[in-house]
């Protein structure tokens, strides 16, 4: 706690921030900042990691390292983009872990909750024996058109991705960021150079577009969808034409066989 309440200080003074501007910047009191400064408040673990996002240190440099030492060194980015990420989960009598659904009206929430404990334990939550015991799954209550056939209200099941580089092109993911809020979309793999995730959605209408791995907080690979609607069969204009031609020659044929 010593070094949280030193690094807090430090990397305040060091961005030039008064106690209320950092408050402001963190969405808390300012009184707050100063007991965190002082000792005389310990910061929740949402607070950590928004003031560790804001100044673009890892959470376990915040905890644990001397920031204001001059001979430190930051810790390396990790090879998937972003530092290192904190992930809350819950679990069954069983020490299971539980499958969280986050719906569409508690996605901007999640923003600011997905590390704290106390949200992601306030969230339904739920098990697919289907999706075996590797990796750490989470579901998304999906809005929109962008993923047709895929309807508005669907829920998708994804598995937490660590390293962000070992994405394959076209894989379809939850993508959770400070830009886009939580989305669902098809991701081409950019990261090693261009430090990017090119998001592509299945509805046409819709362009494709860039996001800096830096807005990206969270990427869960969609592995499995919840609907209470089926998908609608993709017959194109050409398509349709076509079946109703094949019709046109089979009322032919029955004409002439009279």
């Amino acid at each position: 706690m010593e070094k949280v309440t030193s690094n807090i200080r430090h990397l305040r003074k060091h961005a030039g921030y008064t106690q209320a501007q950092l408050a402001e910047k963190l969405e808390i009191k300012r009184s707050l900042v100063g007991a965190y400064e002082e000792g005389r408040a310990e910061p929740k673990l949402s607070t950590l990691v928004n003031v560790a996002r804001l100044f673009e240190v890892s959470l376990d440099e915040l905890i644990t390292a001397d920031l204001s030492d001059p001979n430190y060194k930051p810790e390396a980015v990790q090879p998937g983009g972003g530092k290192l990420r904190v992930l809350a989960i819950t679990v069954d009598q069983e020490d299971r872990e539980n499958i969280e659904l986050v719906p569409h009206k508690a996605s901007a929430g999640y923003l600011n909750g997905y590390a704290d404990p106390e949200f992601i334990e306030e969230l339904p939550r739920f098990r697919l024996p289907t999706l075996g015991s590797g990796g750490t799954y989470r579901a998304f209550e999906i809005s929109g058109d962008s993923m047709l056939p895929l309807s508005s209200g669907t829920v998708i099941v994804g598995r937490f991705v660590e390293d962000w580089s070992s994405l394959k092109d076209g894989t379809p993911c939850i993508i959770v960021s400070g830009k886009e809020g939580v989305v669902f979309k098809r991701v081409y793999n950019k990261v090693k150079e261009a430090a990017t995730l090119r998001l592509h959605s299945d509805n046409p209408l819709y362009a494709p577009y860039e996001l800096s791995v830096d807005d990206v907080v969270e990427i869960w690979e969609a592995k499995s969808y919840i609907s209470s609607t089926f998908p609608i069969a993709d017959i194109s204009l050409d398509k349709l034409s076509s079946i109703v031609l094949d019709l046109q020659k089979e009322m032919l044929k029955l004409k002439k066989a009279e």
